[in-house]
């Protein structure tokens, strides 16, 4: 009995070891291939190098049936952590000209200044006019917030922001993106292995939407949130600090587990700590769901019908620049 149960146990701790070894192994080829400076080649060479030594241990433990040459893979594979742990992020890049500039606030009482507002003219995507401006917003005055969802391929998968609306007319929208060096493309595997920093961005409705149904081809949708004006002023300031601790301190986006939605969430729970943590935080072309079963929106409004309102797409293709945020809200379909 002694004897089988000693056979089960190793034979556990063998297809624990093998999985581990598996797993770190490829997290470790990853890493070369999306990190490392260099060439495609040089980057390439380093992962295949690393997944061939990884399997050459292995082999060699199995057929050797000896635990040291996992001992060494061990070592190698610290080495490996400490070279990811010496990788900081920055903001001394040559960035993209749309993240090339720093949001940032000042606030006094309910006088909020941001800076580097972005309100580009986009014709394309390599084709724009650049503005970056000082705007000037009362929190007084604070009307509406609205999110908005971007979609580009999969259904399951948007880009969240959230848009703010003041009686005076005046319109801004935050969101939390990549911020991509110049000739760089997005790329949401290696948003897992610090290949980007974050961007908090504030823009103007003809700039963040127009660009994404316009010019882009996306699909978008416009939500509004059930929202008092306190917990609206809450959510804009947190998102001023937030941009405000970016400058200082730069981060890494993370496509799991920092992203343009759990960031979003972490600072709606600075208003409802009770707010629950759900899948469709991170599958976040379901978040019009979760939003509708918290009652963030209109609950007497069935979530189809909800869908069916607020797709703004068609009404955003065909307004004009100048009246853009009243033409999609209007009631057309």
């Amino acid at each position: 009995m002694a004897t089988k149960a000693g056979m089960i146990g190793r034979a556990a701790l063998i297809a624990v070891a093998a999985i581990v070894t598996f797993v770190s192994g490829a997290w470790g080829a990853m890493a070369l291939w999306y990190r490392p400076p260099g060439s495609a080649i040089a980057r390439t060479l380093g992962s295949v190098l690393w997944a061939l030594a990884v399997i050459a241990f292995a082999v060699i433990a199995i057929s050797r049936r000896s635990w040291l040459p996992l001992g060494v893979y061990a070592a190698m594979y610290a080495l490996l952590l400490l070279w990811w742990a010496s990788i900081t992020p920055s903001n001394a890049r040559t960035w993209a000209d749309d993240v090339a500039r720093q949001l940032s606030g000042t606030v006094s009482g309910s006088a909020v200044t941001l800076h580097n507002v972005r309100n580009f003219n986009w014709r394309s995507d390599d084709d724009y006019d650049a503005h970056w401006e000082t705007r000037h917003y009362d929190l007084d005055r604070l009307a509406s917030a609205d999110a908005v969802l971007s979609y580009w391929g999969s259904r399951a998968i948007a880009h969240a922001m959230i848009s703010f609306g003041f009686d005076d007319g005046q319109r801004v929208v935050f969101s939390v993106e990549i911020r991509r060096q110049r000739g760089q493309r997005y790329s949401p595997i290696g948003g897992f292995f610090k290949q980007f920093e974050t961007a908090l961005v504030a823009a103007d409705e003809r700039d963040i939407i127009r660009v994404r149904t316009n010019v882009r081809g996306e699909d978008d949708y416009l939500y509004p949130l059930r929202m008092d004006r306190p917990a609206m002023r809450t959510l804009f300031l947190a998102y001023v600090h937030a941009a405000n601790r970016l400058v200082g301190q730069p981060v890494f986006y993370n496509t799991l587990t920092s992203n343009c939605t759990t960031l979003v969430y972490r600072m709606a729970r600075q208003i409802d700590p009770g707010l629950p943590w759900d899948t469709r935080l991170l599958l976040t072309g379901y978040l019009p769901g979760y939003l509708h079963d918290v009652g963030a929106v209109n609950r007497s409004v069935p979530l189809d019908e909800l869908r069916r309102r607020g797709r703004i797409t068609g009404r955003a293709r065909n307004a004009a620049r100048d009246d853009f945020s009243r033409a999609i809200r209007t009631n057309e379909s």
